[in-house]
């Protein structure tokens, strides 16, 4: 679960998920906003500059056409996206409370004036007057999309039924942010009494963690004291205590907040004639129906289960080593567990490959590597006034013509977002403007570490996985539509560039020119990348089990009727169905499963994404994983063209044959 998505432009029309999903907008920085006035000024500009448009466009008299109906429209949208685009993310980074109140307010401005957009019926019966035979490929597919787009909002029921609509659209902006929010903001901490209870973790982390006015050291469930957190510390007892406290995060706060989200968007469903949000959502992506998502998650878990039921008596077995009497592995031992597996049955320790992931050396690495790949190039931006003094921003170069740009927030603070995203700073659109994008993520900071930013292993596939989405953003934001820009492609297709990108950083090739160790400069050892990447196929089938108990409960909680199930038994049973950890009393998972509010029943995007990246991956394993040639086809084929194309048909142009299953499931039985 390594990135959050909201693709605001690409779903505009669909209101309610449009507005749920966290992958999208950002701010232009503080110098623009200084000359265009504060946030929610510049909000409420670009809002009324749309309303404005809309009229016009309404008033028009003529025979309806692109040059005066379609190109109003798009327009319109640009100012739309430019609105939503400094409320999404500032909403989730600004280091200023008032601020993040001050986004929110806009989003829900912003969100009121689309779901009236939605469902105002002139607007949607002047763009379908749109003759359409004199239009390209492109504007057809535009006109199509946007068409179905308004009535799958519900543009063609009664007016009660709109005004309903109105309202429940109203209530799940505040429901979804209030959701989102009381995770981000319920941070908690443990206590130790000193270094020793620190024992098994890294040097730097120990250095970085020292004892406060009362004695006590402090341990956050923020990720970069969780995960090394529950992976290393030898204190089972400690281990215990820190993962209750994040799987309590968002309790009680959100019980009441959950069961409001999943009976709304059941009742717009409901409102625009489907049997259930799940059934809404899917039904414009490449699964297209709620039981094909269902069939899926059986298939996976079906074929995961040999290797998971091996995984789970390796790990059992090494439980036993220390509790001859054990019965099961928890949860919060997992971890811990997997790496003494690793240690002992693949001779690889994970602390061993930290000492070469500095992160500044990471950063530049990732850099170097995509503009060799990709036939592009970053260039430092000092004027651009981030909301952060630490954000650094690039622009990104083809040749001499710029691209985009970037900015890159990628270390912790108090009120920030606590996982890993690519937002949209903004949507690029051919000719009128650039697309702009940011990665927001919670590495280690060289500013405030005691010692170098070492990163673990996973921390750097991470990194390269969020920077898979920023390159998709940017190389396809050159677009005609800003309804097709950057990563506008079907839900379930959007993670798949993310995850074939992580490829990259298992290549041991590639993981030398820059893995080098922070004290020696000597690079990343052959050997030790062969047996991480030994270690790191232990425990896949338990990695899917799991992942289809969250695409399970994902899907559940938004198929099924919410007055007739309870959040939490339904967790409990589905938990016992696919996960082989089983439930601990007084845990709340699904209050702080942030993907409730953002995939909603879509949860299984990320294993379908996986299917799909790993026969993406079969040109690249018989050309080599730095051939240029198969790079920029794949650049050109998959990335550049954004939204334009289904993305059946985006792989089929890269791979000449449409995609299959057997390179996933090759992977996934190997070894078992």
């Amino acid at each position: 679960m390594r990135c959050l998505g909201r693709l605001f432009l690409a779903l505009f029309l669909l209101c309610t998920f449009g507005s749920a999903c966290k992958t999208m907008q950002a701010v232009q920085g503080k110098q623009k906003m200084a000359q265009e006035g504060t946030l929610l000024g510049k909000c409420r500009s670009h809002l009324q500059a749309a309303e404005t448009i809309l009229n016009n466009l309404l008033a028009e008299k003529a025979v309806r056409n692109e040059a005066n109906t379609m190109r109003p429209y798009n327009t319109i949208m640009v100012h739309m996206d430019q609105a939503m685009s400094s409320a999404s993310l500032l909403s989730q980074v600004h280091p200023d409370a008032q601020v993040r109140t001050d986004a929110e307010t806009c989003e829900q401005e912003a969100q009121k004036l689309a779901t009236d957009m939605s469902l105002n019926r002139p607007l949607y019966e002047a763009l379908a007057a749109v003759d359409q035979k004199p239009l390209d490929a492109d504007a057809k597919r535009m006109l199509t999309k946007t068409l179905q787009d308004f009535k799958r909002g519900g543009v063609d029921k009664n007016e009660a039924t709109r005004q309903k609509i109105t309202e429940i659209e109203k209530e799940l902006v505040l429901i979804t942010q209030e959701y989102s929010r009381n995770i981000r903001d319920d941070v908690r901490f443990i206590e130790v009494d000193s270094a020793q209870d620190l024992k098994g973790l890294p040097a730097d982390y120990i250095a970085s963690h020292k004892p406060g006015p009362n004695g006590k050291i402090h341990v956050t469930t923020d990720y970069p004291d969780y995960v090394p957190f529950m992976m290393y510390a030898d204190s089972g007892q400690h281990r215990k205590a820190l993962w209750g406290k994040f799987m309590a995060r968002g309790y009680p706060k959100n019980e009441p907040v959950l069961s409001e989200m999943l009976k709304k968007r059941y009742e717009l469903a409901r409102l625009l004639g489907y049997k259930s949000y799940a059934d809404f959502v899917v039904e414009d992506k490449m699964m297209k129906t709620a039981p094909r998502i269902s069939e899926f998650i059986e298939k996976i878990t079906h074929i995961a289960k040999p290797g998971a039921d091996k995984e789970y008596a390796m790990l059992l077995h090494e439980k036993r080593r220390t509790e001859p009497h054990a019965k099961a592995v928890m949860s919060y031992e997992r971890g811990y567990l997997e790496e003494k597996v690793k240690q002992r049955n693949y001779h690889f320790n994970s602390q061993d490959v930290r000492p070469y992931f500095e992160f500044e050396r990471v950063q530049q690495g990732l850099l170097d590597l995509t503009s060799e790949l990709f036939g592009i190039h970053y260039e430092r931006v000092t004027n651009a006034h981030p909301w952060d003094k630490s954000v650094t921003v690039f622009d990104v170069y083809e040749g001499g013509k710029r691209l985009g740009r970037i900015f890159l927030d990628l270390h912790p603070r108090d009120g920030k977002y606590k996982h890993a995203a690519q937002f949209t700073v903004q949507s690029g659109l051919r000719n009128e403007q650039l697309p702009e994008g940011a990665l927001v993520c919670n590495f280690s900071d060289p500013a405030t570490s005691n010692g170098p930013a070492l990163m673990d292993h996973d921390q750097v596939v991470t990194f390269f996985h969020e920077f898979g989405h920023l390159l998709h953003h940017v190389l396809g934001g050159q677009q005609n539509w800003i309804r097709f820009s950057g990563v506008s492609t079907e839900w379930d297709f959007v993670e798949a560039p993310s995850q074939f990108f992580e490829e990259w950083a298992w290549d041991v090739g590639v993981l030398q020119r820059f893995a080098k160790h922070y004290k020696t400069g000597e690079p990343i050892p052959a050997d030790l990348v062969k047996r991480m990447r030994a270690a790191d196929e232990f425990g896949k089938g338990l990695d899917a089990r799991t992942q289809m108990f969250y695409s399970a409960l994902s899907l559940n909680y938004y198929w099924k009727d919410p007055a007739t199930f309870d959040p939490m038994q339904a967790l409990k049973k589905m938990q016992a169905q696919y996960s082989y950890f089983p439930y601990v009393e007084g845990t709340h998972f699904q209050l702080n499963f942030g993907h409730l509010e953002g995939y909603s029943a879509l949860y299984y995007t990320y294993m379908w994404s996986k299917v799909i990246e790993k026969d993406l991956l079969t040109p690249f394993k018989k050309a080599g994983m730095m051939n240029k040639d198969v790079a920029r086809h794949y650049r050109d084929t998959v990335l550049r063209p954004g939204g334009s194309k289904d993305a059946e048909e985006l792989v089929k142009d890269f791979l000449g044959r449409p995609y299959r299953f057997d390179a996933f499931k090759e992977w996934l039985e190997a070894g078992v």
